[in-house]
């Protein structure tokens, strides 16, 4: 009889010291997380909302919020450098890919980073995106040349690599730490 509460004072107390140390799940909101903003624009300079990077457990919890965008289906990327130069914001360089792998999520390579889920814009001009990018993290977000959100003309096939054939660049924004 001594043994059994014995092995179950053990777990207890295994049980118990376990409490100290809490889980941090993937997406779980991070005391004193990072934040980073890119307020998205046109090639004519009109506010057409904000990207939110958010550190979170395990990951990048990325919102995308848009207004006064064309309705319809439209590819969004994290870009790998800090620019947005216009007319083409070609400068805001390849998706977002520190992994070296293919693009898309449909592609067994796949996907990049900085591959998000199309944005579909309703006919009042809104699209809302969220998500978490498992194990993207603020300072890769936010290197040395820094990072942008593009959102493209056409939607993403979520397979073609590079960019899943989605268009012409039609609005971005830098991140940068808020």
């Amino acid at each position: 009889m001594r043994v059994p509460i014995l092995a179950a004072a053990a777990v207890m107390t295994l049980s118990l010291s376990a409490c100290d140390k809490p889980e941090v799940r993937t997406g779980a909101p991070l005391a004193n997380g990072a934040h980073a903003v890119a307020m998205l624009r046109t090639a004519d300079g009109a506010d057409v909302g904000r990207a939110t990077a958010t550190e979170v457990g395990g990951g990048l919890r990325i919102t995308l919020d848009v207004h006064t965008m064309p309705a319809g289906t439209h590819g969004a990327h994290i870009h790998s450098v800090g620019h947005c130069d216009a007319p083409d914001f070609t400068t805001a360089g390849p998706h977002w890919n520190p992994t070296a792998t293919k693009h898309g999520t449909m592609n067994p390579q796949g996907p990049h980073q900085g591959d998000l889920p199309n944005l579909i814009v309703g006919t009042n001009g809104r699209g809302t995106i969220g998500l978490v990018l498992p194990g993207a993290t603020m300072a890769g977000l936010l290197d040395a040349d820094g990072a942008a959100m593009v959102v493209h003309a056409n939607p993403d096939d979520l397979m073609t690599d590079p960019s899943g054939n989605s268009g012409g660049r039609v609005a971005c924004g830098v991140f940068g730490a808020s």
